[in-house]
C-alpha cells in the first residue's frame, strides 16, 4: 500500500538496544573485575607467594578505590562530555586488569586493584544518567534495567565460569580474557554509544545542596540498610547453611540466587516506569518475610530454597530501582547523586562483612536473619514515609 499525503504515522518509541547493552557490558566487566579474585584466592595466593587472607585484600582494595573516589571524581568530571569519560573508565579496566594479569609483585597488584576500583566508582556514578539520556521519559526505567543487567549476569554466570576455568587456564589468563573483552567493548562504545555534553558549570550545585535535595537522603538511607541486610546474608551464607542439609550445596544456593536475580531485574524492567514505589516497598517487604521464614524454618531445605528465590528476585532489581529513584530526585545533579549512592552501596557492602562477623562471633549464624528483618523493617518505614520525594506515588 502506498501512503497518501493525508496518512499519519506515529513512530513507536523503542530502546537503543546496542548502546544500552554496551553500558550493560561495562557493568558486567566492572562486577567481574571486582568479584573474580573471590573465586580464585587459592591460585592467586600461591602464585603471588602470600596467604589467602592477603590475597583477599585484592577485593578489599577494589572496594576502597570505589568508596573513596566515587564522589570526588564524579564531581570533578561532571562537566566532561560523557562518551570520552566512559571510554576513560573502560580503558582503566583494560590497563589495570592487564597489570593484574602480568604482575608478579603483590604490592603492584594491590595498586592496580585500587585503581580499577577508582574507575568503577566513576563508571557507576555516570551509568544511570547516561542510560536515561538515551530515551524519552516513558522508557527511562526500562533503559535503566537494560543498562544494569550486566551486574546480576556477572554474579550469576561470570564469576562461576571464571572459577570453573581457573583449573584449566590459570587465573592470569582469566584476567587477560577480561582485558580482551574490555578491548572489544571500547570498539563497541565508539561504534554505537552516543555522546552527550556534561553538566554546564552554571548549573553545578555544591555537594551539600545536592545531599539536601528533597528525597536524596531517604533514598541513600534505604540503599545503606537494604544493601547492608543483603550483604550480611550473602557474605555469610556458608556459615548460615553449615548446620542444615544444604551445607554442602552453597554453590547451588548461590546459583539459584544469581539466576533469580536475573529474573528479578527483567520483571523490574517491565514494570518500573509505572510502579516504582510499589516495587521498592514490595521488594523490601518480601525480602524481610523470606528472611523470617528462613530463620524460623532453617531446618527445612524447601523453605531455605524458596527464601533464596524470593531474595534473589527482590534484590536483583534493587540497583535499578534505587538508581532510578535517585536519578529522579537528583534532577540536573543526578550523576553526583548517583556517586553518593555508589558510596552508600559500598558502605553497605563493607559494613555487611563487619556486622555479620560480629553477629557470628557473639550470637551465631542463626541470628543473621533476625538482623536482616530489623534492617529491612527500618528501610521499609523510611521508604513508606518518602511518598512525596524519594519514592513518590505515580500521578
Amino acid at each position: 500500500m502506498v501512503p497518501t499525503k493525508g496518512d499519519t504515522f506515529v513512530k513507536k518509541e523503542s530502546l537503543p538496544w546496542a548502546a544500552l547493552l554496551a553500558l550493560a557490558m561495562a557493568g558486567f566487566i566492572c562486577i567481574l573485575t571486582e568479584s573474580l579474585p573471590a573465586g580464585l584466592l587459592p591460585q592467586i595466593a600461591n602464585d603471588l607467594g602470600v596467604t589467602q587472607a592477603l590475597a583477599g585484600q585484592l577485593v578489599t582494595l577494589y572496594a576502597v578505590g570505589s568508596l573513596l573516589d566515587a564522589i570526588p571524581l564524579t564531581t570533578a568530571t561532571r562537566g566532561w562530555r560523557r562518551r570520552p569519560l566512559l571510554l576513560l573508565c573502560i580503558a582503566g579496566f583494560l590497563v589495570f586488569n592487564t597489570v593484574t594479569a602480568l604482575s608478579s609483585v603483590y604490592v603492584i597488584t594491590l595498586i592496580a586493584r585500587f585503581c580499577a576500583g577508582v574507575a568503577a566508582g566513576v563508571l557507576w556514578g555516570m551509568t544511570a544518567g547516561y542510560a536515561r539520556r538515551m530515551v524519552p521519559e516513558s522508557l527511562k526505567g526500562k533503559a535503566m534495567a537494560v543498562a544494569m543487567v550486566g551486574t546480576p549476569l556477572a554474579l550469576a554466570l561470570g564469576v562461576p565460569i571464571g572459577t570453573f576455568f581457573v583449573t584449566y587456564a590459570g587465573w592470569r589468563l582469566i584476567f587477560g580474557t577480561v582485558s580482551l573483552l574490555t578491548l572489544a567493548l571500547i570498539a563497541w562504545v565508539l561504534w554505537k554509544v552516543p555522546d552527550y555534553e556534561g553538566e554546564p558549570r552554571q548549573e553545578q550545585l555544591p555537594l551539600r545542596k545536592i545531599l539536601f535535595i528533597p528525597g536524596v537522603r531517604p533514598i541513600l538511607f534505604v540503599v545503606l540498610t537494604w544493601v547492608l541486610a543483603h550483604n550480611i546474608l550473602y557474605t555469610y551464607i556458608s556459615p548460615f547453611l553449615a548446620d542444615t542439609s544444604l551445607a554442602d550445596r552453597v554453590d547451588l544456593i548461590l546459583l539459584i540466587f544469581g539466576a533469580t536475580s536475573v529474573v528479578g531485574i527483567w520483571i523490574i524492567g517491565l514494570l518500573i516506569d509505572r510502579y516504582m514505589r510499589i516495587l521498592v516497598l514490595s521488594s523490601i517487604a518480601i525480602f524481610a518475610l523470606a528472611s523470617a521464614a528462613m530463620g524460623i524454618w532453617i531446618d527445612q531445605p524447601v523453605v531455605i530454597i524458596a527464601g533464596v528465590i524470593a531474595w534473589g528476585m527482590t534484590f536483583g532489581g534493587a540497583a535499578t530501582l534505587l538508581q532510578t529513584a535517585i536519578a529522579h530526585a537528583g534532577g540536573q545533579s543526578a550523576d553526583i547523586a548517583q556517586s553518593m549512592l555508589v558510596t552508600a552501596w559500598n558502605l553497605g557492602i563493607g559494613a555487611g562483612g563487619m556486622v555479620g562477623a560480629i553477629l557470628l562471633h557473639w550470637t551465631g549464624a542463626r541470628s543473621l536473619t533476625g538482623s536482616l528483618i530489623l534492617l529491612l523493617l527500618i528501610a521499609l518505614l523510611v521508604a513508606l514515609s518518602a511518598q512525596k520525594h524519594g519514592f513518590p506515588k505515580v500521578g
